[in-house]
């Protein structure tokens, strides 16, 4: 397994590199590559929405991924397998929908964002190479987004529900995520949308009361949906309270087994 740092960045000085402005990439990194798994892309809950923020958020995925594609297809022997990270936001607020991957785009930013990035790599189509897009849930991992920022809220005992909770949550557990993409790389009859999430989506309010159970402590705060609005706007309805309840379909019918289906094993094996 080789990774690629972003070019001009700090510490790529003499390692493998790719530059996502213009697609171009270290040709002898690729020479060989049988499988290219490309998970590039600015936090989508790092920042609030500006203009500015979603120009980098859509650039950063768009058309970095255009690019490579493009770099891709024209290269002699591309690779057999590409595996793209897109998202559940595909789906757009969705209520209490189940939603497999046959399911039509949504609306809204996540979605037309999701539904453009899927589009960038019709080049590698074109070129036969096998193309899957893992629609990931929310990761849980105690190192990223959105857990640890929990983790220290809940840790001081102030965690609650966001909004009136009844919003479905799909999530995956890292370790879990990591092996469903082994799983694609390896899986010659899998190509397109896969939902990249645990077979047990949650609420809002259920995901609450787990938390806080496995931390041992209270969770009675509420944030109203008015007050989310007010601090995060437009990405309050998109990424806070906007309600997706996904199913791992075609992971589960090409035999894949998660190790942590349940929202609380998988916060028992991250944080103890």
């Amino acid at each position: 397994m080789l990774r690629l740092c972003r070019r001009g960045t700090a510490g790529c000085d003499g390692q493998p590199w790719w530059d996502p402005s213009t697609g171009q990439v270290d040709a002898d990194a690729l020479a060989g590559a049988d499988a290219i798994v490309h998970l590039a892309g600015a936090n989508i809950g790092a920042r609030l929405w500006t203009q500015a923020r979603k120009r980098l958020l859509r650039d950063s995925r768009v058309e970095s991924t255009r690019k490579l594609a493009e770099y891709l297809a024209a290269r002699p022997n591309p690779p057999s397998v590409f595996v793209s990270a897109s998202a559940v936001g595909f789906y757009g607020n969705r209520g209490e929908d189940v939603l497999d991957e046959q399911e039509e785009a949504g609306s809204g930013f996540l979605a037309d964002l999701c539904r453009e990035w899927e589009a960038a790599y019709i080049p590698l189509v074109g070129s036969g190479v096998r193309v899957v897009h893992a629609r990931f849930g929310i990761v849980m991992s105690p190192r990223g987004l959105p857990l640890s920022r929990l983790l220290l809220v809940f840790r001081m005992g102030m965690g609650g529900r966001q909004g009136h909770g009844r919003q479905w949550v799909s999530w995956i557990d890292i370790d879990d995520l990591t092996r469903a993409i082994e799983h694609v790389l390896i899986s010659e009859e899998i190509s397109g949308p896969v939902n990249a999430v645990a077979p047990e989506p949650i609420t809002n309010a259920a995901m609450t009361r787990v938390l806080a159970g496995v931390l041992h402590r209270p969770a009675f705060m509420h944030v109203p949906a008015f007050a989310l609005r007010l601090i995060f706007r437009d990405m309050a309805d998109e990424a806070l309270l906007s309600s997706v309840r996904a199913q791992p379909a075609r992971l589960l019918q090409g035999g894949f087994e998660f190790a942590y289906p349940d929202r609380k094993s998988s916060l028992e094996h991250l944080l103890h």
